[in-house]
């Protein structure tokens, strides 16, 4: 994973890389509203007798919100991908494995999302090429070795993936499971009950493609808008899981 140009410097006096983004302009402030609003939700009463019924709800808008933001949408699908619903009903069973083998989980995520779209021998593969591996090498390394907050480790992690694109189909479904996985793993949204990706919906399509290039673009204030966006979706994707409690009949 390359280094955007405003860690270089700060990444000399620490050996973790992901630090200097806690001072980059914004970013603190949206991880702690992130936080906060994920708190708020894990708070709710309901959440004491229908867990599981939250968690399904939320899966499922998950997975048409991932679906339309694939498809360039600007508003939820009306039907998920199959693989969209397959990655995410296994994300927090993966977790365990992401925190001791992220490329593992990786293929594992790839081999949901592409099952019946690439021939067989393709799922769970990435590019067969030294910068492709080196980059993924990289980033396994970062992300489990880290202490930086959840939050920030997730969207490094998404933005990555997808600036990377490392498999031939289906790298915007992996990196978003990919993201949410970390939100899972670092005990963020340790049950999975936010809508992050109706949060990145709401925001606005071009605004998350932008802020994806921007962050691809490696600048400090690319990275900056990268991460506080993704902050900012799953400050909306808590907002939506307290809906879903609130709606339930």
């Amino acid at each position: 994973m390359r280094q955007p140009l405003g860690w270089c410097h700060a990444a000399a006096v620490t050996d973790d890389p992901l630090a200097p983004l806690l001072g980059l302009p914004g970013v603190p402030e949206a991880v702690d509203a992130s936080r906060a609003a994920v708190d708020r939700l894990l708070k709710e009463r309901v959440l004491q007798t229908r867990r599981r019924e939250v968690r399904a709800e939320a899966l499922r808008r998950a997975a048409l919100a991932t679906t339309a933001l694939d498809d360039g949408s600007a508003s939820p699908s009306v039907v998920a991908s199959p693989g969209a619903l397959r990655m995410l009903r296994e994300v927090r069973a993966m977790s365990q494995v992401w925190g001791r083998a992220p490329l593992q989980a990786l293929a594992r995520l790839h081999t949901l999302a592409a099952a019946g779209t690439v021939p067989d021998d393709e799922l769970g593969r990435p590019r067969d090429d030294p910068a492709t591996s080196a980059r993924l090498t990289q980033l396994s390394a970062t992300v489990t070795t880290s202490q930086a907050p959840g939050v920030v480790v997730a969207a490094v992690v998404h933005g990555e993936l997808l600036a990377l694109a490392p498999f031939d189909a289906a790298n915007g479904l992996v990196a978003r499971a990919a993201g949410r996985l970390v939100l899972v793993q670092r005990g963020v949204d340790p049950d999975a009950l936010t809508v992050p990706e109706e949060g990145l919906l709401r925001l606005g399509l071009d605004r998350y493609r932008q802020a994806a290039a921007a962050f691809a673009a490696g600048t400090s204030a690319g990275v900056a808008e990268w991460v506080t966006l993704v902050a900012a979706s799953l400050q909306g994707g808590a907002a939506i899981g307290r809906q879903i409690c609130a709606e339930l009949p």
